[in-house]
């Protein structure tokens, strides 16, 4: 049985070990190893993961028996009031097509009903495969954007939103 459980900050370095795993297959035709590796130190150093929890991000990790197969980070009224923006839906590529993102997905959904939100907003390279699960599942494109992430280091993004 797949359980979804909260957290905390002495567990990042279990978000730390699956972004390692995860990442490198998932934009490995999308980033530049120079750019992933960029990213992975930048959203997923110890410190930072930290430095995100205790701004607000709330973190879950979604179990296959004892062992953790995928994360969820979500952060209410960001950016602004009745929006939870999903910053990031990860689940190990040996996963997929189990189920675990679409569990992962409902989770955020309930989650935002309970804190009263109006809109899940998430983001989105525009080359990445998973826009079209998230379209699926109901989001849609609200805009195109290109964020400057430092160190001359763009991401490419379709916002997408899902209204509740």
């Amino acid at each position: 049985m797949n359980s979804i459980c909260s957290l905390s900050i002495d567990e990042a370095p279990l978000v730390q070990a699956l972004a390692h795993k995860i990442w490198p297959i998932a934009y490995k035709e999308i980033l530049s190893q120079a750019q992933l590796d960029y990213m992975l130190n930048w959203m997923y150093s110890i410190e930072s993961l930290t430095q995100q929890m205790q701004e607000g991000h709330h973190y879950f990790g979604i179990y296959e028996s004892d062992e953790i197969v995928g994360f969820l980070d979500v952060q209410p009224n960001h950016p602004e009031i009745g929006v939870l923006k999903l910053n990031k839906i990860y689940v190990l590529p040996a996963c997929h097509g189990r189920g675990f993102g679409y569990q992962l997905i409902q989770f955020a959904i309930n989650f935002a009903e309970n804190e009263q939100q109006k809109t899940i907003e998430l983001q989105v390279n525009r080359h990445n495969k998973a826009k079209d699960f998230y379209n699926k599942i109901g989001f849609t494109i609200k805009e195109e954007k290109n964020f400057d992430i430092g160190n001359g280091y763009f991401m490419n993004d379709f916002v997408m939103h899902y209204l509740l």
